[in-house]
Order: structure tokens, then sequence, then C-alpha cells
């Protein structure tokens, strides 16, 4: 699948992303504060694993295929105070970006989702990273009161990007083949079909839009279809808001089941 945002959008929005983080941090009462949606960390905790995991993710790329060091190992600790922090992530995230020009979205690179359907490279780090900053910069506007919905052009793609990296897989599904349906209220839909094969996602067309190819065969083999906008859609996947929140149809039993599911590696 091709992607929906190019290079440069990806890192023009990693970065205004992460800007957005800093701004969250930078509001909040104190950085003891609970995150609700990651309950076991504070917002320091959540600041300091935006910053390590971006000089992590910096470290990778700049290795290519072969897997990095840790880039906290042996470094100083992350500081505490605020605007030092501030400081500390910004530094973070330009590590990041500088890595990533430098590198080009088609150079190999390490990653940790082998058998998906995201291929080993620079332009697919990339576009993960944009959404794990697009998530946990919800975490932390949610933590000060201020949640603002995901940027459309980054939900869009936050989708696609979840299905195809963290649930694509080879491994064999272990129960009754099945099929999810996600519909974005923004016009773009997506299939994620379960079976002996493993997982594997495939665009929808648009309803209307071209006659019934293969990804509209066999309806009956959808187990359960939810539609809303695609940042809630995204935010849903992610585990930050409920079912309730969007419009399910079918056996909601079944997001239990591809929750608890651990692929072999």
């Amino acid at each position: 699948m091709q992607n929906t945002l190019d290079f440069p959008a990806l890192l023009r929005l990693i970065d205004e992303r992460s800007t957005a983080f800093r701004a969250a941090v930078a509001a909040a009462p104190g950085l003891d504060a609970q995150v609700p949606t990651c309950p076991e960390w504070t917002l320091f905790d959540l600041a300091q694993h935006i910053g390590e995991g971006r000089r992590d993710w910096a470290a990778t790329v700049a290795a290519g295929p072969a897997p990095a060091k840790s880039a906290a190992e042996g470094a100083p600790a992350v500081p505490r105070e605020r605007e030092a922090l501030l400081a500390w992530l910004a530094e973070s995230t330009d590590q990041l970006l500088e890595a990533l020009r430098e590198a080009g979205p088609d150079r190999g690179c390490w990653t940790w989702w082998g058998a998906s359907q995201s291929p080993p490279t620079c332009g697919a780090v990339a576009r993960h990273q944009l959404q794990q900053m697009a998530v946990h910069t919800y975490d932390a506007q949610i933590t000060i009161g201020a949640p603002q919905p995901l940027p459309g052009e980054v939900a869009l793609d936050g989708v696609e990007e979840f299905l195809l990296t963290c649930v694509a897989t080879t491994s064999a599904w272990p129960h009754k083949p099945t099929a999810f349906d996600f519909h974005a209220t923004e016009g773009r839909s997506w299939r994620l079909t379960l079976d002996g094969d493993g997982a594997r996602t495939t665009r929808l067309p648009a309803p209307g839009s071209t006659p019934a190819s293969a990804a509209d065969e066999g309806p009956e083999t959808v187990g359960v279809s939810v539609r809303g906008t695609a940042g809630e859609l995204v935010l849903f996947i992610y585990d930050r808001i409920p079912a309730g929140s969007l419009q399910l149809d079918g056996d909601a039993g079944l997001f239990d089941l591809l929750r608890d599911w651990e692929p072999e590696v």
C-alpha cells in the first residue's frame, strides 16, 4: 500500500506533534500528575518515555539494518526541572528528525515489526513515529484537561499504519476466520482479515465508487465493523477511548479476542 503521507509531511507532522506535546507539559500544574490514559505513568514518566524513545529511534535509524544500542544506556539522567526537561525533549525530537532526514525514506532500518505489512525502512519508521507522537500528545493533553482531536491528516494515516504495523502478521489466527471493518466518516475504509494465514489489511473502496472487488466479497465473514472519525478510530485502536464512543455493529467480543491474541514472532 502507498502511504497517504509523503516523507516530508511525516517529518513536518512529527515536529508539530512534538511541539504540541511540549506545550502540554509546559502547561501542566506539575510533572507528577497521573496520566489518565496511561495510569501507571506520571506526566514526567510520559515525557521520559517520549524523549528516550525518540533518541533510541534516532540511533536505530542511524545504524541502518543492524540493531543499535539504546541511547539511554550511559546517558545523563533525564532532567526533572521543567525548563530543562522541555529543552531535552526538543533536542530528542531534533535528533530523530536529523537522523531521518540524513537517511531518507528508502534506507533499510532495523524494526520490531518483521512479519507485518510495513517494510523495514526509515520511511516506515517515520510513519510509526508520527503516530506514537500523536497518541502520546493526546495523553499529555488529557492529563492537563485539554484534549484536542488528532489532526485529520495524521488520523487518516494512523488507522492504516496501526493495522499494517501493529496487527498484521503471518502467524495463524487461532479462532474462527473473521474480518474487522473500520470506516472513517471522512470517507476511507479498511478491512482486517484474520484466518489461518494470519492477519492482513486491505483498503476498501468508497461506497458506490467502483465495482465490487475482492475486498468487497464475502460480507458474511465480517464479524464486526466500527465507524467514527479517523481520530476516534485511532484513539479506539490504541485503547484511549471505549467502544461506546463509536458506532459498532456485530460481535464486539471479537475485539477482546484480538487484543488478547499474542502471535508467534
